[in-house]
């Protein structure tokens, strides 16, 4: 592992901030900036449309597509390349063919954009929507698996949950979930599991192959630290012919057969044109942290972190943290207080001192995150200035 003070010098936004918003958008480190403008600079020298320009691009998505694959413990070809999460949840929802009287099962923690798409389906299609009310089972420390468990039915096809809840930092079981929803005995057929990987891609050690998971959406600018606009799609080997694309284009047909047929990989879900070099800028984002140290070195860094963060709130008279009894199991650390404070004023108040921490509606509080380069004198920096809002009434 390098020392933190010099590996935090390929962040140079770091600089004159203390940034607690990976959970919204990461730092882009400088040798990715540099490597997108470089990628601009050489194809605009070679020709953008050229056969040699051509090469480059394929070359680039393909490597893109398997740094990635390395970060999620998966094969490359079963690796879509997307804008962001909420595309990838796009192509599954809208992929799967649905019958009138199917259910779509879906918790009361997952994000709005993702909530909007399962209603739309389910208004268009006549699909039934069941909520799970799986934050006060989180909040009481219940089990869960036995709450999911109690809203399967024979008439539920797909299950849409996230692994890390993006509002209060739970970090989910998600190869139980998926073995849960798999070997339930009252269905006909296959329960699907969708998981949201807005906040573990980059962030918790993955091997989507062995957990089972069917669908896996992630993106690039988050923990990963990449550019905006590029994600991934995980769809399980077996389940990529089941999935219809919805959006067509050349990038996910086969132009080595004479009817241009779907790709058997998850390139099928690729349309057209895209930034090339912004892949070219995650790859580099990625290899950047894979240099510093393994996935596990660094998740177990977050959690020290988010530990120091969440045990010292929890000292500071007028604040309440959403984790109760424990730090939460990843970088997200959520808070409230408690006394009428305004938190879109705090966070205001806090980003005017070069905090740069978040506010969530659901439920109402504000969010720090962690990363495993944030320095302990930047959480205590934090936490005194917080200490001092809280005394000040």
């Amino acid at each position: 592992m390098l020392d933190l003070t010099s590996y935090r010098q390929q962040f140079p936004a770091l600089e004159d901030k203390f940034y607690f918003n990976y959970g919204g958008q990461g730092i882009l480190p400088q040798k990715a900036l540099d490597s997108i403008i470089d990628s601009y600079n050489y194809i605009a020298k070679i020709g953008p449309f050229s056969i040699k320009g051509n090469k480059w691009v394929e070359e680039s998505i393909y490597q893109t597509k398997k740094v990635i694959a390395s970060e999620l413990g998966v094969s490359v070809d079963t690796i879509a390349l997307t804008e962001n999460v909420t595309e990838g949840c796009n192509i599954v929802l809208w992929g799967i063919d649905w019958q009138e009287g199917d259910e779509i099962l879906i918790t009361d923690a997952e994000h709005p954009g993702i909530v909007a798409i399962v209603r739309e389906i389910g208004r268009r299609f006549r699909v039934k929507i069941t909520t799970i009310p799986l934050l006060n089972v989180l909040f009481n420390q219940d089990n869960p698996l036995e709450v999911i468990a109690s809203h399967l039915t024979p008439k539920t096809r797909l299950l849409v949950v996230s692994h890390i809840l993006w509002n209060t930092g739970h970090l989910l079981p998600l190869r139980q979930i998926v073995s849960l929803c798999h070997q339930y005995p009252h269905s006909s057929r296959p329960i699907y599991v969708l998981a949201d990987g807005a906040q573990s891609a980059g962030s918790i050690p993955l091997s989507l192959a062995e957990e089972g998971v069917d669908f896996y959406a992630g993106t690039g600018h988050k923990w990963l630290c990449g550019p905006s606009g590029v994600g991934f799609l995980y769809v399980r080997q077996d389940l990529i012919s089941a999935i219809a694309p919805t959006f067509i284009g050349w990038r996910g047909l086969d132009f080595s057969h004479p009817h241009f047929p779907f790709f058997d990989s998850a390139s099928r879900y690729e349309v057209a044109t895209s930034p090339y070099p912004l892949f070219v800028g995650l790859q580099t984002a990625i290899q950047l942290h894979q240099s510093w140290g393994t996935i596990e070195q660094r998740y177990e860094r977050i959690l020290q972190l988010s530990r120091l963060l969440w045990t010292n709130l929890q000292q500071i008279d007028g604040i309440c943290c959403l984790h109760p009894s424990t730090p939460p199991l990843s970088g997200l650390v959520s808070f409230y207080f408690p006394a009428g404070k305004n938190p879109k004023q705090i966070v205001q108040t806090l980003e005017n001192n070069h905090f740069f921490l978040r506010t969530l509606s659901s439920p109402p509080c504000i969010r720090a995150c962690v990363h495993y380069f944030t320095l302990e004198s930047e959480i205590h920096s934090l936490l005194d200035f917080l200490s001092s809002l809280s005394e000040g009434g």
